[in-house]
């Protein structure tokens, strides 16, 4: 999985005083858990933009003053209620022999029969459930919707799963091809044709 830097300072304080200060200088407090105890630290705000406002997931590579280095991934963010300032951050540190969990965006791929024949593509799930070792967490999951004929679904249980396991129920439906109002109408009028069509009523 991708990862990004975030460059920051220890905070020396962390009261109301200190972390209203730290808003009004552009400055986001955060926390790291994970550790032998958590880490408070401040960052820019602009330095958050390619990790929040993205579809995309990464791990995080947290670079404090001092030469302390942290791998990490975001767990918790806080916005203003009215105008989406970023206020506070958590982050969970990541260890290369304990397995982490986190939701990972889902990229479907291939061309499905049944959308070609005119049926309409709808992805249930955006996001999937990952447990994986930090070093085999994918940047996605694919999706292959090929096979899907109109009517179809395609079930987890049909993604790859190599190096991480997916945690939802083996009856989660990922994608489906459902059959458009255009395809439904003219099914209908095909089945009409092949009858010869309605009885004409006799004229009196």
């Amino acid at each position: 999985m991708k990862s990004i830097t975030i460059k920051g300072s220890e905070r020396e304080s962390v009261g109301k005083a200190a972390t209203r200060a730290a808003r009004n200088a552009g400055m986001v407090p955060c926390v790291l858990y994970g550790g032998e105890q958590p880490v408070h630290f401040v960052a820019e705000d602009k330095a958050f933009k390619n990790l929040v406002y993205t579809p995309n997931v990464h791990t995080v590579v947290i670079d404090l003053e001092g030469g302390k280095q942290f791998n990490a991934i975001l767990q918790d963010i806080q916005f203003h209620p009215v105008n989406d300032q970023i206020l506070h951050i958590d982050f969970y540190q990541l260890h290369e022999d304990k397995e982490i969990t986190m939701d990972v965006p889902v990229k479907v791929v291939g061309k499905s029969k049944g959308v070609m024949a005119g049926g309409v593509l709808r992805l249930n799930q955006r996001k999937l459930k990952v447990r994986a070792l930090p070093a085999n967490l994918p940047d996605f999951i694919e999706a292959d919707i090929t096979d899907l004929e109109m009517g179809n679904k395609l079930y987890i249980t049909k993604l790859p799963q190599e190096n991480y396991k997916l945690l939802q129920p083996e009856n989660t439906v990922v994608a489906q091809v459902r059959i458009s109002r255009a395809a439904m109408k003219a099914a209908q009028e095909a089945a009409k044709a092949a009858k010869g069509g309605p009885a004409k009523g006799k004229k009196k």
